[in-house]
């Protein structure tokens, strides 16, 4: 949100398709007490995988498109009938064409990357690996932002400067969108993004990705779709794609299927019942002076009809380590980040999005390093973590949010000091802490920027300055937590967190028998 605009309360009350997209966010509304709105890993090298991604039309599908993503819902169409069916979806004649473009790798400017090979069915439609962030087409290249999960994304909303947020409550501000950054309007919008992207699908232009879809097996569906004369001007037809596409992730029930444990605690269904260590999670989700994490990943009620999305679709800056070499033994490092210190991805200011980009460079800004919170559903299922991908497990992100201002040692660079160095925890991005050292906190912003840095609880202290009960930022005078103070959350509350986060991934099946003992059960 931006600065001051969201009131201070303490109250009871699912990013574009590539390198855009989970976690940026645990903050700010505290949840009812109501069921429906209360609420590691191995890396591959970037160079390892260059070899790997010329292969990627196997996992994007067959070279005319028509093969179905493995894992993915499959259904057949004559070309004849107006819909088809894939497991219980019914899709319209646009959501059969979006069905074959998804798993399209001609697409692409090397026809060996679909949008399948990045959001994979068996992966909650997000990565299939844990690189920070993925190649392109062109394997010389890699993106700048970790890839999102595209479940969920038929609730967003468009963006707003001044959106309404969900909950009723929370005074207008950024919001809604599709990318990290929101440029792109609409679930249609989004998807010329990636597909003319050099780091991604880089296809060389409109008329090439008309070209492949006019050469390819489904033409004809295409045109029975949109009409014979699609293909007649080329950016109907490319922004035709874009609806296909939309409309194959809104149709099929994949996309959104809401069988997780989670829903089915919320609904008082057979299999249901948390565990204790879910139910004591599910109660430091909420907390207001423990994780506090339903104030931006808002589980009640939402757009649409929507519920339990677990996310209020708005901006925060919560100042993120920068991916880059200075992590020890970081094995992908962000290259644009590496090859330019001068380089700063900062969301809703740029450089991507060009519309909030600050009248003068170095000057504060309030659209500076926010990010959009993200749909915290199948966040277990992933190894990729926040914009710039620097976290890798749900275990190093909930710590983060924990420590980053108590013990920033753990995640930032740090210079100078003197003594024997201290091994930092097994969960940190630095190995070890110098006395004395000087640490170059939020190193990813901009000094003049980071007074947009969130300090609500867990980050910081949630402490609003006299005369300003509204304010959540740095910037507004909310105090951050003293370096070497103690956290805000125990570790046992952490790892019951976690263990709440795990009930919100799609394709639960209740065991048998409940079970009595083990991690997430006591």
């Amino acid at each position: 949100m931006r600065d001051g605009s969201r009131p201070a309360r303490h109250l009871s009350h699912a990013t574009g398709p590539f390198q855009d997209g989970p976690f940026s966010g645990f903050r700010r509304r505290v949840s009812t007490a109501t069921p429906l709105q209360k609420m590691t890993m191995s890396k591959f090298s970037l160079a390892a995988l260059l070899a790997a991604l010329l292969a990627l039309t196997a996992c994007g599908g067959g070279s005319d498109g028509t093969q179905a993503a493995a894992g993915a819902s499959s259904g057949t169409s004559t070309g004849t009938t107006t819909t088809t069916t894939t497991g219980t979806t019914t899709l319209s004649l646009m959501a059969q064409v979006g069905q074959k473009a998804f798993v399209d790798a001609t697409l692409s400017g090397g026809k060996n990357m679909s949008c399948a090979s990045c959001h994979s069915p068996q992966y909650a439609y997000g990565p299939p690996n844990s690189l920070s962030v993925q190649l392109g087409s062109d394997p010389t290249k890699a993106g700048t932002r970790a890839v999102p999960s595209l479940r969920y994304k038929d609730a967003t909303p468009p963006y707003a400067d001044q959106a309404a947020n969900p909950d009723g409550v929370t005074l207008a501000a950024a919001g809604g969108g599709f990318m990290w950054d929101g440029r792109a309007a609409t679930l249609a919008d989004q998807v010329g993004l990636p597909l003319l992207n050099p780091l991604e699908m880089n296809a060389a232009s409109k008329a090439a990705v008309v070209q492949a879809v006019q050469s390819g097996t489904y033409a004809a569906l295409f045109q029975q779709a949109f009409g014979a004369g699609v293909f007649g001007d080329t950016d109907t037809a490319f922004a035709a794609l874009g609806t296909a596409i939309a409309a194959y992730e809104t149709e099929d029930a994949s996309f959104h299927p809401y069988t997780s444990k989670y829903d089915l605690y919320i609904h008082n269904k057979v299999g249901g019942t948390l565990t204790a260590a879910e139910e004591r999670g599910l109660r430091v989700f909420n907390g207001a002076n423990a994780g506090n994490c339903s104030a931006c990943h808002y589980a009640g009620a939402n757009f649409n009809g929507n519920q339990g999305l677990m996310t209020d679709f708005t901006y925060q800056a919560i100042g993120a380590p920068r991916n880059d070499s200075s992590i020890p033994g970081n094995p992908d490092p962000i290259p644009a980040n590496d090859a330019d210190p001068s380089y700063f991805d900062l969301g809703l200011c740029g450089p991507l999005r060009t519309d909030h980009t600050p009248a003068q460079l170095g000057t504060p800004d309030p659209y500076c390093a926010k990010f959009k919170v993200p749909v915290l559903r199948n966040a277990a299922t992933r190894s990729v973590f926040f914009h710039n991908g620097v976290f890798h497990s749900l275990n190093q992100v909930v710590h983060f949010y924990n420590t980053r201002d108590t013990n920033p040692e753990y995640w930032y660079p740090a210079t100078g000091g003197s003594g024997t160095p201290v091994a930092t925890p097994a969960w940190a991005l630095q190995l070890s802490a110098t006395p004395g050292a000087t640490v170059n906190k939020f190193n990813d912003i901009p000094l003049a920027e980071q007074g947009n840095v969130d300090e609500e609880v867990p980050l910081g202290s949630g402490t609003t300055p006299a005369g300003n009960p509204s304010a959540t930022t740095l910037g507004d005078g909310v105090l951050p937590l003293a370096p070497g103070s103690t956290p805000t959350m125990t570790e046992a509350q952490l790892a019951d967190l976690v263990c709440f986060l795990g009930t919100l991934s799609d394709g639960y099946q209740p065991p048998a028998t409940a079970p009595t003992t083990g991690t997430c059960v006591n």
